[in-house]
């Protein structure tokens, strides 16, 4: 099935200008934000051993690069602008396409650029308190309804719009940025780590005795280790963010399934590392339930300082990973709007930047909003169960494809097939279950927003017209 239109001639195209390494860090940049700095006392909190907190974000890691690895063959098929939207098109047809990409960009993706942005201005009020999202600057009433409008809320408003505006020069300007930022975070995590074992191993290494104390039976304990799994998989979000600007990378039946892998296998490495400096400054019952881990970690390691220092650390992570989560977003909606389902404005590429112009900006407007709002968590939260059965399509859209197009190239196929695909569905599967089972409502809640873009499609396919589609291949010199 394909959904392709002949190319516009007179149209800009994209630009083939990301190689391995933009790429590789493009996935570090997606992923490691706030998360690793701020989940592990959560997940620890249901966790019996320091043993098994290290073992779940391995399993975490494994899981992902799963994901990966099938998603590396699809995108190597479909080297397009869009990544999951595409490979859904292809592999169900346009509505199941346009209902991801309807989560995607009224939930999923903004309201993910909303909380990073908002988590950027907390810890920059915790140096300039003017700027914090503590400072209220206006309360009223809207409809009834009480509304507050807080510094940091404009502060992550600004730091959106800013990032879009450099991301509006060029896939070469933005990926430089990306990659300085990445950079940066990779040498101060690599600093963390050293100096955490080098320190804690003098300090705490009793932590870990025993590593796999007696605990609670397997069968009680799965349902501990359904939650942990939740926030991890969250935590690993974004390492899709490759097969979005696959239409960008340069020899992308090579680059898409290495770059994946090393970025995947990297924020594995990364994460259980400092995970494994966590336990080496506190004891497990010490992290258990708290928020700002990482912090306590190194105020337990190095002073009061060294956790000063650290969150100024965080809120340059968290930066760099909203920086790279606007790149790649607007991709998505760029191929909904070339297929005629959504705005057409999304659609173009800017004359001399070839990057969506449209895209950027309609996503970071609405990504300001939900941050002005106040909303933009509830809404993540309520769609984040789509996003696993998303994935779970996805991994079966291999399965799908295989079997509806034998002929077509594939310059990579996925390593492990069946298994590893079928590792991915399962495990998707079954967080997801988790989630409905542990969060019934808004699992509910999140249906229904889902269910509302049915809708909203039989009117974008009442409006369409013969617009040129995401399908089609568009190389530069």
């Amino acid at each position: 099935m394909t959904s392709s239109h002949p190319p516009v001639a007179s149209e800009p195209g994209f630009r083939r200008k990301l190689g391995l390494v933009d790429t590789t860090f493009l996935v570090i940049g997606a992923v490691v934000g706030s998360g690793i700095f701020m989940t592990p006392g959560l997940i620890a909190a249901g966790l019996p051993s320091p043993g098994l907190l290290l073992v779940i974000w391995l399993v975490g890691g494994l899981i992902t690069l799963c994901g990966a690895l099938s998603f590396a063959e699809l995108g190597a098929m479909y080297p397009q602008a869009g990544g999951q939207y595409v490979y859904l098109r292809e592999a169900y047809g346009p509505a199941a396409a346009f209902l991801f990409g309807w989560a995607f960009f009224g939930f999923i993706m903004c309201g993910g650029l909303a909380a990073l942005a908002v988590a950027f201005a907390e810890f920059l009020g915790s140096f300039i308190p003017v700027l914090s999202t503590g400072h209220v600057l206006l309360r009223i009433e809207v409809l009834g309804l009480p509304y507050s409008l807080s510094a940091g809320q404009l502060v992550a408003a600004a730091s959106i719009l800013f990032l879009t505006f450099l991301n509006s020069f060029g896939i070469r300007s933005g990926a430089i940025v990306q990659n300085v930022l990445t950079v940066f975070r990779l040498v101060t995590i690599a600093a963390l780590v050293g100096l955490g074992i080098f320190f804690g191993v003098k300090a705490g290494g009793s932590n870990f005795h025993p590593l796999f104390p007696a605990g609670p039976p397997l069968p009680a304990i799965l349902n501990s280790i359904g939650l942990a799994l939740v926030a991890v998989f969250w935590t690993y979000d974004g390492w899709y963010s490759v097969n979005c600007t696959a239409e960008e990378i340069r020899n992308p039946g090579r680059n898409i399934p290495r770059g994946l892998t090393l970025g995947v296998l990297a924020v594995t490495a990364i994460y259980v590392l400092v995970n494994l400096v966590y336990l080496l400054a506190l004891p497990l019952e010490r992290l258990k339930g708290v928020v700002r881990v990482g912090e306590l970690a190194a105020s337990a390691l190095f002073g009061n300082g060294g956790a000063a220092l650290f969150s100024a650390v965080v809120m340059i992570s968290i930066f760099g990973c909203l920086d790279a989560n606007l790149l790649f977003g607007p991709r998505v909606f760029y191929a909904m709007a070339r297929d005629g389902h959504f705005f057409r404005a999304m659609g173009r590429l800017g004359g001399r930047s070839r990057v969506p112009i449209g895209a950027l900006w309609g996503q970071a407007a609405w990504s300001a909003v939900l941050c002005l709002s106040g909303t933009y968590q509830s809404l993540y939260e309520y769609m984040v169960f789509a996003l696993l059965l998303f994935f779970a399509a996805t991994g079966l859209a291999v399965f799908v494809l295989r079997r509806r197009a034998p002929d077509m190239a594939r310059p990579y196929r996925a390593w492990g097939f069946p298994v590893v695909p079928v590792v991915f569905i399962a495990m998707s599967l079954a967080v997801f279950a988790s989630i409905v089972a542990s969060q019934p409502l808004k699992s509910l809640a999140g249906a229904g927003l889902l269910a509302a873009g049915v809708p909203v499609y039989l009117i974008w396919k009442g409006r369409r017209g013969r617009a040129p589609s995401s399908g089609t291949k568009r190389d530069s010199p």
